[in-house]
Order: C-alpha cells, then structure tokens, then sequence
C-alpha cells in the first residue's frame, strides 16, 4: 500500500546559539493521515527543531516545505497561516492577562476555541480567570484549544502529556487519532515511549543536534528506541535500586513529620513521617491535594489545621524562607519557578547562599568549588552556561536540584521532579536521589509517572480527595495497585 504523500519536509536544517550547535543538519518528513514522534535525550534539538517550526527563531541554514512548497516562517504569526500550530513546553499565554485578553492577542476565534474547551469538559472555564491562577494541566488544555481553533494542517506537540491526568491524556489520544483521520499530522514529542507505542506512526530520532534514524513504531519496541536515541542500551534503575536492598529500618530517627493537616477541603487530615535515609513517594491523580501539600510544606501556603514536626521540634512556616532555615527545601514541577532563567549556571547554583548583599563574584573560593562540584556530580551540560533558559529541561533540573547541593538540606521536597525529562537524565536523577537517602537526606517525593515508584521509594502513599488513603511497600507496588488506590478504590 502506498503511503500517503508528504505533508512536512525538512532538509538540512541547522541552527547554533553562539558558539553551541543545536542542530547540525536535520531532516525530516511528515506525512498526512500520521502522527509522528520527534524523540531524543535532553540538547538533542528536539525543542530547538519544533521553535524553527513555529517561526520563533530562524534556522541558521536548510529547508521547510510545507506541501511541496518552500515556507520560511520568520514570525509565529507566518508558521500559523502557513498551517502550523504549537503547543509549546512552556505554554505561550501571557500569565498577566485573562484568557479572554490572550485570545484577542492571538486573533483566536471565540467559538471555534470554546468548541475544542468543550472536548475536555471545560467549557464553563471563566474566560476571564487570569492565566497565572490557572493550574498546569488546565492551561496546557487551554493553549491546546487555542491552537486548536486556528484549524491546523500540523499540529505541533512539546510533551503536553506531562501536566496531564491519565483521563485527559485518553482524551488527547482519541482528540489525535481524529485528527489524523481528518487528514492534519501530528508531531508529538514526549518521554513517555509507551505513548509512542501507542499512537504513533513513525518515529524521527535526534541526537546530538542530527537525525540519526527514522523508524516504523509498529515494528519495533520501547528498548529499540532508547538504543537509538542514547546510542547504547540504558539502565533505568539506579546502581542499587530499592527492590533490592533492606529497607530503612522502622526505628530509623525521624527527620520530618506531619500531624492531622489541613486546608479547607483540599487537604484533610493529613499524617506522615519521612525518616533519616529514606525516599517517601506520594502518587494521586491529579486534583486530589497533592500541590496543596507541597505548597504548606515549602512555606508557600498556610495550614488552616495541624502541624510540621522537623527533628520533633514543631514548625511554623510563614514563608518558603522559613522552611529553607529548618533545612526543608523543594524542587518543584515547573522547573523555570525555581531558576533565574536569564542568569548563568553558576549564579543560579549559589543563589541561596547570598544571605547580604555582596557581589556575585565576592563568594568564599570554597563556595565556588562547591558550586563546580555540584556541576560536576550532576554532569551538568554547561555549554549554554550563560543562560540557564538556552539549557535543556533536563539540565535545568539538575541546576534546581544542584542549588541545593550546594547550599545543603535536611529534608528534599520533590514535585514530579521528573516531568517531560529524558529517559536517561531520569535514571541519573533516580540514582541521585538514592544517594541522597544513603548520605542521610529525607525525601518526600510525588510523581505524576506510577512506574517510578518501586525504582527510587522505600515506601508510597496515595492522596484521594484531600485524604491519606492507602500505603504500600514500594518494591511491592504496582501500576494496578497504585491506581486502584488513587481512585479511593480500598
């Protein structure tokens, strides 16, 4: 059978920022009728490939074509009318203004987007909510419909699965799956390969800024893929994972505990312990408390009711300030809220340290060692060191997770630290986590991936509707048995 004609041809393309190369020489070709993964590790090029798409840079040399003819975007404006929309990692609404506001910035028809709001049951969303008030997943759903209504022959993709519940991620699916047979292609990229098994077609694959194979997903399989993407087999485990090893010890000294919690509706009685040594995960679907948790946790919210225990000592935090001091520090799920994205590497490392007003460059030598130490234990990528927003996803979190490093801690609080990270730096961080423990740390993890869970976790609970409802062993947990829970089903 003949497949169906080109829909997106990419030839050549290359794009450097100064003296880092991006993309070397890229090609590519979309078909109609197909959804087609765009897959890699972190500073593959992947999210570099797709802004050239969308006419927000300008690639350095090579070729688009957009059905057969020459396209140069040199605007998002020009990639729209030429048929191209995006939803991009970072959704591109502007926080400071209502939906409504950005709806008429972007010249998006009213109808047609409250039409796409209406496939995911959100057509009662105020219009006029500011976009900073809304939560991750419903504004990646919103600059979904907004991209949506502008009626694309490609629809560009940057893994908007990763702020998704399972449910609205089924809907996506079965939303893709009719575009497709409409005659629109789809370019999905995204870490979750057992998404790409499920729903696409062809899978593209960068590495190091080239492509370096192009695959039929229906005849091979996930370790197939991460051979091509990593170029060698990976290991997801860490080097002593905790399926493997004694558990820590029921009499360990507790490091941080939570009394009978509470915030409102959203957060109900809530009593946990993390002891000295040990990663506790939290798994929910969303909605159901978790960020609510963080938040009085990391000092950014007010408890109506109970208490923090650190070294059994009662705590109140009035601000994140106040729990950094009792050593109880957080890396949250949107990355960029913990960085300085316009400043370097090194100065987004030592930030915490700068208790007066000094001069960046007055730091003690020992903590600028320290800071290239953290550089080196994490394997940072400092080739764009000079703005951590040129950086991947991935080595920006390693920089979120190295401020701390650097600083030191008692208590790590990690909220879906690895969301729409590659599956490699995910091992790294799987592993680094570990070593935390064993050096001593107390972690208190939540993850929106199920499978992370026996990998990295001593023990797991699970949030439904504000309350504790459930805790398993992790090395015993299972995917069924962690959902089966999260939807209050015990």
């Amino acid at each position: 059978m003949n497949r169906p004609s080109p829909l997106l041809t990419i030839s050549g393309v290359a794009k450097a920022y100064g003296s880092v190369v991006a993309l070397e020489a890229v090609d590519m070709t979309v078909r109609r009728h197909e959804i087609h993964a765009l897959l890699g590790a972190n500073g593959a090029g992947k999210s570099t490939l797709v802004r050239i798409l969308a006419g927000v840079h300008p690639a350095d040399r090579g070729m688009l074509e957009v059905e057969g003819k020459t396209s140069t975007f040199r605007t998002p404006v020009e990639a729209m009318r030429g048929g191209i929309a995006t939803v991009f990692q970072d959704p591109a609404l502007i926080r400071d203004l209502t939906i409504a506001q950005n709806l008429r910035l972007s010249q998006t028809d009213p109808a047609t987007f409250e039409q796409w709001l209406d496939e995911f049951d959100l057509g009662s969303l105020d219009r006029d909510r500011m976009v900073r008030d809304l939560p991750l997943d419903i504004l990646r759903l919103v600059d979904l419909a907004r991209a949506l209504a502008l009626n694309p022959k490609i629809l560009l993709l940057d893994e908007i699965t990763a702020a998704l519940t399972a449910d609205q991620a089924e809907r996506l699916f079965e939303l893709l799956d009719r575009l497709k047979s409409d005659g629109a292609s789809v370019v999905l990229i995204t870490h979750r390969l057992a998404e790409v098994m499920r729903i696409c077609d062809t899978a593209t694959i960068l590495r190091d800024g080239r492509n370096v194979a192009e695959l039929e997903v229906g005849g091979i399989t996930q370790q197939e893929l991460v051979h091509a993407m990593l170029g060698s087999p990976v290991d997801l485990a860490p080097d002593t994972p905790t399926g493997t090893t004694a558990p820590t010890p029921a009499d360990a000294e507790t490091v941080f505990a939570v009394e009978e919690l509470a915030s409102g509706e959203t957060v109900r009685q809530v009593s946990f312990t993390v002891r000295r040594g040990e990663v506790l995960g939290l798994v929910a679907l969303e909605g159901q408390g978790q960020e609510r948790v963080f938040d009085i946790l990391c000092g950014e919210r007010r408890p109506s009711a109970g208490r923090i225990l650190v070294d059994g000592n009662p705590c109140r935090f009035l601000s994140p300030a106040d729990a950094v001091r009792q050593g109880v520090v957080l890396i949250p799920g949107d990355r960029l809220q913990a960085l300085l994205p316009s400043l370097p590497v090194y100065q987004n490392l030592v930030v915490t340290l700068i208790t007066r007003i000094r001069q960046w460059l007055g730091l003690p030598a020992d903590e600028r060692t320290r800071a290239a130490n953290a550089i080196d234990s994490l394997s940072i990528d400092t080739r764009a060191a000079a703005q951590v927003r040129r950086l991947s996803g991935g080595n920006q979190q390693k920089v979120a997770i190295g401020r701390w490093l650097v600083s030191g801690f008692r208590t790590l609080l990690c909220f879906d630290p690895t969301r729409g990270i590659d599956i490699q730096t995910k091992g790294e961080i799987y592993a680094l986590l570990r070593k935390l423990a064993t050096d001593g740390a107390a972690i208190f993890l939540y993850t929106s991936e199920l499978a992370e869970i026996p990998l990295v976790c001593d023990r797991v609970l699970v949030m439904h509707n504000g309350l504790i409802v459930d805790e398993q062993v992790a090395a015993q947990a299972t995917e069924a048995s962690l959902l089966t829970a999260a939807h209050g089903l015990v």
